[in-house]
């Protein structure tokens, strides 16, 4: 048995996807995108050429949400990232949605646009992404008052999803200091040993970040 992961260490999805691994100790196959062939090979098993994505055998997996709920179908383990409690489930990937959807979105959104040529940019673009990041900050900081993790005192799914995110959306666009409640998630997300160790992977390659990476985290 192996699972192959084509992914690269910096990409926002990649991590989510790594942080299941990671917290059950799933052995797997690193794809990395970078190695001669793999992209190639890639683009052969999904033609919109996304990562991350799966293989296990003559199985492909899909989108980073899909891969972590294989691994809990396929390759359970001790942390059980989307709860057996339906109801809890239920919520647990509503809030995977809101990560994906209202926070990686719009964070993304910079991001690619500062790789257009100057001429091709989308300012207005831009300033919506960045009302969006505003409107949902201010949501999660309410809700993150009153718990430990996204979906209660449980690490799921959910935030796998938060991880990344909130990494890379506090570079783009800061939280504010006075989302205390939200920053302080942030932080245990950083403290997390599934996510600290895809973090210091993703370390060396902090210069492919187009909008500079701050000299922190």
């Amino acid at each position: 048995m192996t699972l192959e992961l084509f992914a690269h260490p910096f990409s926002s999805y990649c991590q989510k996807a790594l942080i299941a691994f990671y917290e059950n100790d799933i052995p797997f196959t690193y794809r990395m995108l970078e190695d001669p062939g793999v992209a190639e090979e890639l683009a052969a098993l999904w033609p919109m050429k996304r990562f991350p994505i799966l293989r296990e055998r003559d199985r492909v997996v899909l989108e980073a949400t899909s891969i972590i709920e294989y691994l809990q179908v396929r390759h359970p383990g001790p942390t059980r990232l989307i709860p057996d409690d339906p109801d809890l489930a239920v919520e647990v990937r509503m809030m995977d949605r809101v990560f994906d959807n209202y926070v990686m979105t719009p964070q993304g959104k910079f991001v690619f646009d500062a790789l257009r040529p100057a001429d091709r940019r989308d300012p207005h673009g831009v300033e919506e992404a960045g009302r969006m990041l505003d409107t949902i900050y201010a949501w999660l900081d309410q809700r993150m008052k009153d718990r430990t993790w996204a979906a209660g005192e449980t690490f799921t799914l959910a935030d796998c999803a938060a991880a990344p995110s909130l990494f890379y959306a506090d570079w783009t666009h800061g939280i504010p200091e006075r989302f205390e409640a939200l920053s302080a998630y942030r932080a245990r997300l950083l403290r997390r040993p599934s996510f600290a160790r895809a973090v210091e992977e993703a370390r060396p390659f902090r210069a492919y970040f187009p909008l500079g990476a701050p000299d922190r985290d």
